[in-house]
């Protein structure tokens, strides 16, 4: 396709994004608030050589989600927290036998079903592996439907570099906004190189075998030995928004929606002359920690503001452990807020340091 701007949300930026990097099948179950992706998709992905199927089920879903990545195939699911529950197995088994796929999580608001609302509670799931076993993949976090389309595009490369399922976590707020967004075809030709690796019939070769169980002596301690140094790997490429970071007395750290809301909050602080940035993380796994010591190293303060009791601000906590500590502000999961209500923590934070 050709470059073009469109009206969209961010479920819709999804789903065109991942048929433009390649995306030829997708397996998901309807839960609100991501069901604009299998809806479009269902569409979209006939239209384009690809299979669309909607499963009995998320355990159904991610085990075909396992199969299609096992044979080379990019392949996507999209839930939200409840889905992401029920797939944990599934992942876990793709985490161990290093198979690439895309995952998309519109969180909504918990524990249990809780509500259509925005919530920012699945950090810990997405960022310490959710799974038993200590598996880890690799956690994109957008904050606009621009970022939606960027970030599942570039999922697709990063699953087949890596060999490993990454996760989109996004909310109700990226899901549901709708923003200008220039659809464009992937910045980086795909070179998957799953020919080494996919099972696509024996032929007059050696047979291949992908799997998670490790019986002989000392087999499954060199396999986690092998997927550590993969993870050490993934902080080669850890990212983060600065925005006026440089002269900033405090530094507001916030992702995803909430990051988004932050930025105007910071925005409206410095119009009113005080000296504060934001750091907002890009990819929470890898998580941009050295960016964030830097900061600490010259002597600012930081303010952790998610829409959870507190989840991400353990990361900042640990990446500044040396030189700072953080202040935390929470807004629990089924309230929405704007740039004023988030100005005030800010000021108060400052005003505290004075």
């Amino acid at each position: 396709m050709k470059s073009e701007r469109i009206l969209i949300k961010g479920n819709e930026a999804v789903a065109y994004a991942a048929i433009e990097a390649g995306c030829k099948c997708f397996f998901g179950y309807p839960i609100t608030p991501q069901n604009e992706i299998p809806e479009l998709l269902s569409k979209l992905m006939p239209e384009n050589g690809g299979e669309f199927v909607q499963a009995e089920s998320e355990v159904g879903a991610a085990n075909m989600l396992l199969g299609a990545g096992a044979c080379g195939v990019r392949a996507m699911t999209s839930t939200s927290g409840p889905g992401i529950d029920l797939m944990q197995e599934a992942i876990s088994y793709m985490v161990g036998s290093q198979i690439p796929c895309v995952i998309v999580n519109m969180s909504r608001g918990g524990p249990g079903l809780g509500s259509i609302d925005a919530s920012q509670a699945d950090y810990y799931q997405a960022t310490r592996g959710g799974a038993h076993g200590a598996g880890r993949t690799f956690v994109l976090a957008p904050s606009t439907c621009q970022e939606c389309y960027d970030m599942v595009q570039e999922a697709f490369d990063i699953a087949f570099r890596y060999r490993t399922p990454v996760l989109v976590l996004g909310d109700a707020i990226t899901g549901q906004i709708k923003e200008p967004v220039l659809c464009h075809p992937p910045v980086h030709v795909p070179d998957d190189k799953a020919g080494s690796w996919c099972l696509q019939g024996m032929g007059d070769r050696a047979p291949r075998l992908l799997k998670s169980v490790y019986l002989d002596d000392g087999a499954l301690a060199s396999h986690n030995e092998l997927l550590e140094a993969k993870y050490k790997a993934m902080q080669a490429d850890p990212r983060a928004e600065c925005l006026d970071t440089d002269d900033a007395e405090l530094v507001v750290a916030a992702f995803g929606s909430i990051g988004r809301i932050a930025r105007s909050a910071v925005q409206l602080a410095r119009a009113s002359g005080h000296r504060v940035g934001l750091f907002r993380p890009q990819t929470l796994f890898p998580f941009p920690a050295r960016e964030l010591e830097r900061l600490a190293a010259e002597g600012k303060r930081f303010l952790v503001i998610e829409q959870n009791a507190g989840q991400m601000v353990d990361d900042v906590r640990l990446a500044i452990r040396h030189h700072a500590d953080a202040d935390f502000f929470g807004v629990m999961p089924g309230i929405f807020v704007d740039a004023d209500d988030l100005l005030t923590p800010i000021l108060n934070c400052m005003r505290d340091a004075q």
